[in-house]
């Protein structure tokens, strides 16, 4: 797997000037796409509806309302 290009604006670009706060999404060369967040699975995974599971070796990663906004424009429609 490889990082082909970042979706959406760099932290840096939505305000981040430190490594402190940088979610990020980036699509691979398979297609998938991988993001940097918070991972959050001990307090959501109790919150996910029935028909939802999650693998073990799958996390829950929340990232600002921002991020996913901002990388919109970048997301193919197929």
């Amino acid at each position: 797997m490889k990082i082909v290009r970042r979706i959406g604006a760099s932290p840096r670009e939505r305000g981040s000037a430190t490594a402190e706060t940088c979610p990020d999404i980036f699509e691979l060369n398979d297609g998938s796409f991988a993001v940097i967040g918070t991972d959050a699975t001990d307090r959501l995974d109790g919150e996910l509806p029935p028909d939802a599971a999650r693998a073990d070796y799958e996390r829950i990663v929340v990232i600002s309302r921002e991020t996913l906004i901002r990388a919109k424009v970048d997301i193919p429609e197929a």
